[in-house]
């Protein structure tokens, strides 16, 4: 535990989301320097990892399921979609609607992407064994189940 200047109080210390807030302010830049790595943002990652996962879907509907703002959703599309990692194509159901799908080198993307972030886990959760950890995603996914 820290001490002198670097201690926290204990009324923080005690507060779950005072902890899971100050988790994700130390994984964030760890994400966010691995993915750069690869010339790929969080977004990038969200937007294949639903692709691959549940396959072609509209822009509004990716949005939804990764909880990013439509405009959002746009803007990455079409950087997936100029580097070749997604595809965009109209709607034959609904010619106003974009429908998008992972690329072969998406596909090869997102897998690498998931080894830099798996590395990432390795390093914020080292002190945590394998149980420990697959305990602390099941009770993370419960709060947000709830939550949902």
């Amino acid at each position: 535990m820290p001490t002198g200047d670097d201690a926290r109080p204990t009324l923080l210390t005690r507060k779950p989301s005072w902890l899971i807030s100050e988790v994700s302010r130390l994984a964030h830049p760890l994400i966010t320097a691995k993915l750069a790595s690869a010339g790929s943002r969080g977004y990038h990652y969200r937007l294949l990892a639903a692709l691959a996962e549940f396959g072609p879907a509209s822009q509004a509907s990716l949005g939804r399921r990764i909880a990013m703002d439509r405009s959002d959703v746009a803007a990455a599309v079409d950087e997936l979609v100029a580097r070749g990692l997604a595809g965009r194509a109209l709607d034959p159901a609904d010619r106003r609607r974009n429908v998008i799908s992972i690329t072969p080198a998406g596909a090869a993307h997102l897998r690498r992407l998931d080894e830099l972030l798996d590395g990432v886990q390795d390093e914020l959760l080292a002190p945590l064994s394998p149980a420990e950890r697959q305990q602390l995603v099941r009770l993370l996914s419960r709060i947000l189940e709830h939550r949902a």
